[in-house]
């Protein structure tokens, strides 16, 4: 084995690979621990005008090729030498710059874009798909990045630069270029466009952060925006392809650095905080016990209270997910997770603190009403650079007076119909099929309703609702021919609460029941409530606490009905935001996100259909770990469970969660029946 030899000079020399067997030893002239790196180069010379001296070597002989005018253009507008066995091809490099940039960014990037201009920033090294059969590496021609090329006026944070190659007619398509980045600091390579062979201009999309050599001698591959099958990848970019997975699989050692791009798994062991809190430590959610899907790896230390949780990071720090499924600035501004973060931390522990202080509880309806109509008043100093920053239009509206801000929340689209409309039993049943969380309640296909928790444990299996008592509501229809004609429903959270229940009780200002509520669709095509069950863990002297409730027929037996549903309502709105929203659209989808890195090249057709529904999804999933889910955040301080509110998204995952059942048609089957859903 040997290595081809490195050009005295980029200005005036270009080499294609010779005989090295090793791909990375034909990049790089090195190999270590099966990465790829480039041999350090001589310094950059002048770059060479009018004439320039190529030197070709190709297979395992040098050929002179002499001396080549400058290239002419051809009828089709490829760049072609006078020689007849080399090809001048032209690189288009497009970065991105920030669109919104400071003095000392405005000062870096003109340095920066001067050092690409004289060729000393970015080497690009093109790749072909063909082999040579005696080194059994793809052929490979390098050049600087330099000179400027003419950028749109409008788009002023978008700059191109140009790489002028000299190729053997025999070449082939380029199938990968080598990107290495001689700056100090990463930066956004958006794409490369090479002019000048045969099959017209060869794209090679890149979006992503090309990071500095001093982080990483390693180059980036990025290939062409062409998919193939393992079975289907040129001879030329078959080791290019092994390399690119391995590169970013890691090898699950060491805290990962922002600029790495490695995906690995790691249970969900950073939501609690010991070190801070002893009330604020949170075991780890995986095994048996405690089964959950698999996060993002990212290494960091063990907290010294306990050596299974992994220490955290809080705000305003970053949680480290790979580098390119962090926000754009395009995203980050429309997302804007910085504000969200602001507003989690700031905003609603004001907005809590004004609404609970003693001097200003919820008396009644009308203080609600106030939320709309008046507005709160909130301290300068609580609100100050928050509201200010925060695009909420659609949410809520402030007025900022002297040393307060009034926060006005825009009033609901069905309140500003009927105030009381959210009270009324018809807009109760509306709100499962088109609320936030219309995912859960189902059809109703047996009666007795029977529970599937351990009778030993938790008492009789037995619902407390009667037949007796469902017939009363259905206009002399049986239960049988009820449930016949598709027409009975529940919104069922007995099993999955019921064990947390005594947990959730213990905790101070927290009351909660395990629920049950049956619908009813009748002829005129209403669905309404017609039975809630509320329960409590069974005791020595209760081993039956189970209590149901129907519609009043006085004051204080429609106002027990109204506090039946609204807890029904706080039950609903902890499983939308646990299990139906976090775990099964975001926690589940990790772990997927992850596999799809390790394993699928991003040549692969699956993966180039699967890239855009994955994008951003560990960033946000990163973000709600460090402000949401985590101990003491926002779900543990605004829903019911409280501290116990992850244990309980564990539970749903090891009792409901298949893969197989969460896509359409076959969630809707389960949940309804066959016949009732549409399959075209």
């Amino acid at each position: 084995m040997f290595t081809a030899q490195p050009p005295r000079h980029f200005n005036s020399t270009i080499t294609t690979s010779s005989a090295p067997r090793s791909l990375a030893a034909v990049i790089a002239g090195t190999r270590k621990h099966g990465s790829i790196r480039r041999t350090p180069r001589p310094e950059l010379g002048t770059r060479a005008t009018g004439i320039r001296s190529i030197r070709a070597v190709i297979s395992s002989e040098d050929k002179a090729v002499g001396t080549a005018t400058p290239p002419s253009t051809d009828s089709n507008g490829s760049l072609r030498s006078s020689s007849s066995s080399v090809i001048d091809v032209r690189a288009a490099i497009t970065i991105r710059k920030k669109m919104k940039e400071g003095l000392v960014d405005k000062i870096a990037d003109r340095w920066e874009s001067f050092m690409n201009g004289i060729g000393q920033g970015i080497i690009i090294q093109m790749v072909s798909e063909e082999i040579d059969p005696e080194t059994n590496s793809g052929k490979i021609v390098e050049s600087p990045a330099r000179g400027w090329l003419p950028k749109p006026s409008n788009r002023s944070y978008i700059l191109e630069y140009a790489a002028n190659f000299t190729v053997p007619s025999d070449f082939g398509c380029p199938g990968a270029v080598l990107i290495t980045n001689l700056h100090a600091k990463e930066f956004y390579l958006m794409e490369i466009v090479i002019h000048g062979f045969s099959e017209g201009p060869i794209f090679f999309p890149a979006n992503s952060w090309i990071h500095s050599q001093k982080d990483n001698p390693e180059s980036r591959i990025i290939f062409r925006n062409q998919a193939y099958l393992p079975s289907q990848t040129p001879a030329g970019l078959k080791d290019l392809r092994c390399q690119d997975l391995l590169s970013i699989r890691g090898n699950g050692k060491g805290e990962r650095k922002p600029f790495e791009r490695i995906f690995d798994y790691a249970p969900y062991n950073d939501l609690g905080n010991p070190d801070k809190d002893e009330d604020l430590a949170r075991p780890v959610l995986a095994g048996e016990e405690r089964p959950y899907p698999r996060r993002c790896r990212t290494g960091r230390p063990p907290t010294k209270s306990d050596p299974y949780s992994e220490s955290r990071i809080e705000k305003p720090y970053p949680v480290y997910v790979p580098r390119d499924e962090t926000f754009e600035e395009i995203k980050e501004a429309t997302f804007s997770a910085g504000r969200l973060k602001a507003l989690f931390h700031n905003l609603i522990p004001s907005l809590a603190a004004t609404l609970s202080s003693s001097d200003n509880p919820f008396k009644c309806f009308s203080d609600i009403d106030k939320l709309y109509n008046d507005g709160v008043l909130l301290k300068h100093e609580d609100g100050k650079g928050v509201l200010e920053n925060l695009l909420l239009a659609m949410l809520m509206k402030k007025v900022l007076s002297a040393g307060t801000v009034l926060l006005k929340y825009e009033i609901p689209a069905i309140v500003s119909r009927d105030r009381f409309a959210w009270l009324r039993d018809n807009e109760f049943a509306r709100q499962t099929l088109a609320g936030v969380n219309p995912v859960n309640i189902e059809r109703l296909k047996e009666f007795p309703i029977l529970s599937k928790l351990d009778p030993a444990v938790y008492g009789p299996p037995e619902s407390a609702i009667t037949k007796e008592l469902i017939e009363q509501e259905l206009n002399g229809m049986s239960i049988e021919e009820a449930i016949e004609n598709n027409g009975l429903f529940i919104l069922d959270y007995h099993d999955m609460l019921l064990p947390f229940i005594k947990k959730m009780n213990s905790l101070p200002g927290r009351k909660a029941y395990a629920s049950r509520t049956v619908f009813f669709y009748n002829k005129a095509g209403i669905l309404r409530p017609i039975a809630i069950e509320l329960s409590l863990p069974p005791t020595q002297s209760k081993p039956q606490n189970k209590h149901v409730y129907t519609h009043g027929h006085d004051a204080t037996t429609t106002w027990v009905w109204k506090l039946a549903k609204a807890h029904v309502c706080s039950n609903d709105a902890g499983v939308h935001q646990l299990v139906n929203h976090w775990l099964r659209t975001h926690a589940s989808m990790e772990p997927y996100i992850i596999a799809t890195h390790r394993h699928l090249s991003t040549m692969h057709p699956i993966y180039k259909l699967l890239h855009p529904h994955m994008r951003y999804t560990l960033e946000i999933n990163a973000l709600a770990r460090q402000s949401l889910i985590n101990g003491g955040g926002i779900i543990e301080a605004c829903f019911s469970p409280g501290k116990y509110a992850m244990e309980i998204s564990s539970a749903a995952y090891k009792s409901m969660w298949r893969f197989d059942m969460e896509a359409l048609p076959a969630d809707l089957i389960r949940r309804w029946a066959s016949h009732m859903v549409c399959h075209k």
